[in-house]
């Protein structure tokens, strides 16, 4: 897979203050509350709100970002970027939305899926 080119900067879901991205913000974009992130991006949910543990809650949310960005640009509307990650189920992955791959450990699955139908391989 290439290098990808986003609309959506990564910057909408940073701090102001800070290079990294912000959980709150990933939170707040999701509609998930920060215990439902954490779970969804596998650390702890102290490690969200720690700021010594900022690389590694970007590292975990950059995955998450990234499938938003891409879905958004896709659909034409974060929200309904949202609406698919959340609830639309992925052909050939028995009902699982991309939220449930995520939790799964399996972002690169979703980002792949993504990738092919934006190639046309699913359109």
């Amino acid at each position: 897979m290439g290098a990808v080119s986003f609309d959506i900067p990564a910057a909408r879901f940073s701090d102001e203050q800070a290079p990294f991205l912000s959980a709150r913000r990933v939170s707040e974009q999701l509609g998930l509350t920060l215990s439902e992130l954490a779970r969804l991006a596998g650390i702890a949910r102290n490690t969200l709100t720690a700021k010594s543990s900022a690389r590694k809650v970007d590292s975990a949310l950059s995955a998450i970002v990234r499938i938003i960005a891409m879905a958004s640009e896709m659909a034409g509307d974060e929200k309904r970027a949202v609406i698919w990650f959340k609830h639309q189920p992925i052909p050939g992955w028995a009902g699982k939305t991309a939220y449930d791959l995520v939790g799964e450990g399996k972002s690169d699955k979703v980002l792949a899926y993504l990738e092919a139908v934006r190639s046309g391989v699913y359109a």
